[in-house]
C-alpha cells in the first residue's frame, strides 16, 4: 500500500513511518520544512512539501495514495478553536479527495475526549465539553466518511504515548521537576491517566490502515490507567528529590500552564479491549513506569 502520511516527523511519526515501511508499505510524508522533509527521507519516505493549511497539497498528497494517515495537529492551545478547525477542515480535505474509494482514511485523536472519572471504552460517548472537546469536530469529520465510500476510523491516544526523546506530557512533568526541585502531583494523585509505548502505538495505526472496518473508533492504550502519583514517585526517585501533593491553585502556578494543571489532574481512565480484540493488536513494549525507571527520561 502507498499511504500518504501527516506528522510523520514528530513526536510518534517517525515510528509509525518505519513500521509501515517494515511492514512492505511505501510512505510519502508531508513535510512543511527542510528538516521535516530530511527526517522523512531518513526514514525512506518520500517527502511531499506543503503543510495542513495548503489544502491543495493536501488533497494531491491523498489522491495519489492508496490510503491515508493523518497525525498532524497544530496550533496554539490558548485558540482551541483554530486548532479544531484546521485540523476539520484538513480531515474534510483528506477525504473528499479519497471520494468512494473503499481507502482507508485513519485520523488520530486523544482518549482525554473521553468523560472523567470511569474507564472509557470505544463504544462509550465522548465529551463535548472536557478538556479535549476540540478533537471532536475532526473525528466526526473522519467518521463520518465512512458512509462516503471510504474506510476511515479513528485512532484515540493515551496521553502519554511513551518512549525514547519524548517531550510531550511525561517529558513536560520531568523537566518540570528538574526546575523546581519537586515532583508534583495534583491532590491525593489518584487520578489515572492510560499509557501506551510509541512502538507498540505504531503497530496499531498499521493495522488500522490494513483491516480496520470503516467507522471504527480504536484506543490506543497498552494500559488503563496509572496514577500520576505513581509517575511523580517515579520520577521523584529517579531525580533524588521530593515527591510532593500540589492543591489545584497550587499546580496551576507550579506546571508550565493553568491548563495543563488542570490536564495533570485530570482522572481519564481508558480500555482498549476492542480494539485489541477487533484488530489482534498486542502491546508488548515498556510499561510507562518501567520507561520512566529504565528509559531515557531521567538520565543526563
Amino acid at each position: 500500500m502507498h499511504v500518504f502520511v501527516t506528522g510523520g516527523s514528530g513526536l510518534t511519526g517517525p515510528a509509525v513511518v518505519a513500521e509501515l515501511i517494515a511492514a512492505g508499505h511505501t510512505v510519502t510524508g508531508l513535510a512543511r520544512s527542510d528538516a521535516a522533509a530530511a527526517r522523512l527521507e531518513s526514514l525512506g519516505a518520500t517527502p511531499h512539501r506543503g503543510s495542513l493549511d495548503d489544502l491543495d497539497s493536501l488533497r494531491s498528497g491523498a489522491e495519489a495514495a492508496d490510503g491515508v494517515l493523518h497525525m498532524a495537529f497544530g496550533g496554539d492551545f490558548a485558540d482551541p478553536d483554530d486548532m479544531m478547525r484546521r485540523d476539520r477542515t484538513a480531515i474534510e480535505t483528506l477525504g473528499r479527495a479519497l471520494g468512494r474509494s473503499g481507502k482507508p482514511l485513519v485520523c488520530t485523536s486523544g482518549t482525554l475526549v473521553m468523560p472523567a472519572g470511569r474507564v472509557s471504552t470505544e463504544q462509550d460517548e465522548p465529551d463535548p465539553s472536557g478538556i479535549a472537546g476540540f478533537r471532536l469536530p475532526g473525528e466526526r469529520a473522519c467518521l463520518g466518511f465512512a458512509a462516503e465510500g471510504v474506510r476511515s476510523s479513528v485512532v484515540r491516544l493515551a496521553p502519554t504515548v511513551h518512549g525514547p526523546g519524548d517531550y510531550g506530557f511525561i517529558g513536560m512533568l520531568v523537566d518540570t521537576a528538574r526546575k523546581t526541585g519537586v515532583s508534583a502531583y495534583v491532590g491525593d494523585g489518584g487520578n489515572r491517566w492510560p499509557a501506551v509505548h510509541r512502538l507498540d502505538a505504531a503497530v496499531l495505526f498499521r493495522l488500522a490502515l490494513e483491516k480496520a472496518p470503516g467507522g471504527s473508533v480504536l484506543h490506543g492504550v497498552a494500559e488503563t490507567g496509572v496514577t500520576l502519583r505513581s509517575v511523580a514517585e517515579t520520577i521523584a526517585r529517579g531525580l533524588g528529590l521530593p515527591a510532593v501533593s500540589l492543591s489545584p491553585d497550587e499546580a496551576a502556578a507550579h506546571f508550565p500552564s493553568p491548563f495543563m494543571a488542570i490536564v495533570y489532574g485530570f482522572d481519564a481512565p481508558a480500555s482498549a479491549s476492542s480494539t485489541r480484540e477487533l484488530l489482534g493488536w498486542t502491546p508488548v513494549h515498556p510499561t510507562l513506569l518501567d520507561d520512566l525507571e529504565h528509559g531515557d527520561y531521567l538520565k543526563g
